[in-house]
């Protein structure tokens, strides 16, 4: 089993218990990393899948109690000083994290005809601009933490395809997969990887039966993804095994053929 004890690790984006935030955390957790986890119940709220007020605490608790160490806050992306804030915080509470996985992501339906600026700003401040920042600030952080060790991870979650409906999220999720390559050659000489996962369709509480029944037949595999099927991919990454794999976007979806 991956080994990841004394390892810190950031995991942004985690407000539901169905979700692949709390299923990354929790992989995480069971191979031994502390956890460091953000939350934005508004933007659940906004979103309509539902906002637990106490899920964080609970899911704080349920960490605690595999025997690691666990913290959380309530941080939007969408806020300038929120990188910094994040880092501090960390480091605060466990110290200089050697993982970020960058799950937060604002999304919302947007076509053609509906496509406006302030549409695509929302989703370029969180899913962009925030998002990239806070990889820069991990990366300079860590290279003064830990000049010459090999162990950085960060992790991207992304997405792609043709819905025609859903323009700026996947517009603004495809500045994240352009980034990866280039960033991978910046950052390996500070022994940090940096990959992109797409988990493709993912049931994490948005999949109505009218939705599954329209992706199952295509799923070869006779299912759609559940979030542990992204967390194990993301607990490997996070490990001392992936260490020559960087730059790259995976794409870990069952052989979807809904490209």
């Amino acid at each position: 089993m991956t080994n990841l004890t004394g390892k810190i690790a950031i995991v942004t984006g985690v407000s539901r218990d169905k979700g692949i935030g709390a299923a990354i955390c929790r992989s995480l957790a069971r191979a031994g990393a502390d956890i460091f986890f953000t939350h934005l119940s508004s933007f659940d709220e906004m979103s309509g899948m539902g906002a637990d007020q106490h899920f964080p605490h609970l899911l704080c608790e349920e960490l605690l109690d595999t025997g690691v160490r666990s913290a959380h806050m309530e941080l939007d992306l969408s806020d300038e000083t929120a990188p910094s804030r994040l880092m501090d915080k960390v480091e605060e509470f466990l110290g200089t994290p050697s993982i970020l996985v960058n799950n937060a992501t604002y999304e919302a339906p947007a076509n053609f005809r509906t496509l406006d600026k302030s549409i695509l700003d929302k989703h370029y401040q969180v899913n962009n601009s925030g998002t990239i920042l806070l990889t820069m600030e991990f990366a300079r952080r860590y290279e003064r933490a830990f000049p010459g060790y090999k162990q950085g991870r960060i992790i991207n979650m992304v997405s792609k395809g043709p819905d025609p409906n859903n323009l700026a999220y996947i517009a603004s999720k495809g500045m994240l997969i352009a980034i990866t390559e280039p960033l991978s050659v910046g950052l390996a000489p500070v022994g940090i990887t940096i990959n992109s996962i797409d988990p493709g369709p993912t049931d994490s509480g948005w999949i109505t039966d009218e939705i599954r029944n329209h992706l199952l037949p295509l799923f070869p595999s006779g299912r759609i993804g559940e979030p542990e099927d992204a967390a194990r991919l993301i607990r490997f990454l996070a490990s001392e095994d992936s260490g020559w794999i960087t730059g790259q976007l995976i794409k870990s979806e069952g052989g979807f053929l809904g490209k």
